[in-house]
């Protein structure tokens, strides 16, 4: 049978803890599939944010989203997809949006679009703004996910400085996990943080 791939396993744990009428951001819009995800998890009464600097993405989600809404126009949320810097999260999501989100979803590297290019890729610098911006905006209980791909040019790095920055979150806010194939360094894997509902403990 086999284990989930980390796409799927990103996936199932959002599915678990977002619920009907949540908020939900993608932080990295990408082709549109993560926020599709998240726009029909949440439903009508949901709303949902994308972020990525590419218009191309942007165009592609858009598709996506189109496509989706002629099938089932009333099983998905309102999406405003923005072409900014993840980097720039707090100050692009609604004030009212602090500490409400059900979830973030990263999925760092390049496009995988066939034409696009693929030496644009996330940053560390940026991709660790954003995961701290995120984590504010968690409501306790709401999960981050990031898929980190260590295999191209750049990868590596970002995903190392990610997962430090994981680590280093004090355990009273957050607790994170790892899942990841042991036999092969350079596959993608999923990290996840998941807030905690309580600072009492």
């Amino acid at each position: 049978m086999g284990f989930l791939s980390v796409l799927s396993y990103a996936h199932k744990l959002t599915t678990e803890r977002l619920a009907l009428g949540d908020r939900a951001i993608d932080a990295t819009v990408g082709t549109g599939a993560d926020t599709l995800f998240l726009a029909k998890t949440v439903g009508k009464r949901g709303a949902v944010y994308g972020f990525d600097i590419q218009a191309a993405a942007l165009g592609l989600a858009n598709e996506r989203l189109r496509l989706a809404r002629e099938e089932a126009p009333l099983a998905i949320s309102s999406v405003t997809l923005l072409q900014r810097s993840h980097a720039d999260m707090l100050e692009a999501i609604p004030t009212d949006w602090a500490e409400t989100v059900g979830a973030v979803m990263f999925n760092l590297g390049y496009l995988p679009a066939g034409d696009a290019d693929r030496s644009i890729i996330t940053q560390p610098d940026s991709s660790l703004q954003a995961l701290e911006a995120a984590l504010r905006l968690l409501r306790p209980g709401g999960i981050i996910t990031a898929v980190l791909y260590p295999g191209h040019a750049g990868g590596e790095l970002e995903a190392a400085a990610v997962e430090s920055w994981a680590a280093a979150v004090p355990i009273h806010v957050a607790q994170s996990i790892i899942y990841r194939q042991l036999q092969r360094a350079d596959a993608p894997y999923c990290l996840a943080l998941e807030k905690k509902k309580s600072k009492d403990h």
